[in-house]
């Protein structure tokens, strides 16, 4: 196995945001690329990671694999690369993933593949009667406001708008998102769903902006949410967080 990619912000800041989540995961490594599909260790939320083959520019893969890391060593040596770095991931003899970071020098890294419970991740079916697609930095900026005010935040969409809500002992905050030329909610008949979750989550999902200016927001009524982030034939890096229940 040998993988190329000559854009390191793809993985890097990927991992950035799933290590948040996620302590240790397995990738699946097929011809169509790249996948990772974990649960946080409160089963709260799960990442989707999927970096496609033809994001490399070099995709040696003889059989698909199976590798388990720790996350935080891997986000350890990729915070090392600089944007102009090639990164190289191969398979040591050692049991071991190594990293080449090549730039005005060559650097090499190697942090060793780990056994994990061989429990596959399935992700659910789950229906999505309303779908908001806006840019990044509104979610991000909004989920910042209800941060001030309460731990909680509780998104109600309806055919023309999407409001996130947060109320503290005394204080409240709501942002309201119209269906513009900036914001698009699709919408089943004139479906009004609302749910609530919480911030704390939300907080280590939106880094993900990072990667794509654009986000799809899935809900349905007293139901998981989904986020979306993706780039084009390269990446998609999604969420789907636990509801909260009203009386908490």
């Amino acid at each position: 196995m040998k993988l190329v990619l000559a854009d390191p912000t793809l993985l890097k800041d990927s991992i950035s945001v799933i290590s948040d989540l996620v302590n240790e995961a397995r990738f699946k490594i097929t011809r169509e690329g790249v996948e990772l599909v974990a649960m946080d260790p409160a089963n709260v939320a799960m990442v989707v990671f999927k970096l496609l083959s033809s994001s490399f520019i070099e995709y040696e893969l003889e059989q698909d694999r199976d590798i388990a890391v720790n996350l935080a060593n891997l986000k350890q040596v990729l915070r090392r690369v600089s944007p102009n770095n090639l990164i190289t991931l191969e398979i040591a003899d050692e049991n071991k993933l190594k990293i080449q970071l090549k730039g005005s020098t060559t650097r090499t890294f190697s942090i060793p593949l780990i056994e994990l419970e061989d429990k596959e991740q399935r992700i659910p079916n789950l229906s999505f009667p309303v779908t908001v697609t806006t840019a990044s930095s509104v979610l991000t900026d909004a989920i910042a406001d209800a941060d001030v005010v309460a731990e909680s935040v509780s998104f109600e969409a309806e055919p023309e708008k999407l409001a996130i809500a947060a109320q503290g002992d005394l204080s409240k905050a709501h942002i309201e998102i119209k269906n513009d030329s900036n914001t698009k909610i699709k919408s089943e008949g004139d479906s009004k769903v609302r749910s609530k979750f919480s911030i704390e989550y939300l907080k280590k999902m939106i880094p993900a902006s990072k990667l794509s200016d654009e986000v799809s927001i899935y809900l349905n009524n007293d139901y998981p949410l989904k986020l979306e982030y993706k780039i084009v034939d390269k990446l998609l890096l999604s969420f789907i967080l636990a509801p909260r229940v009203e009386n908490d």
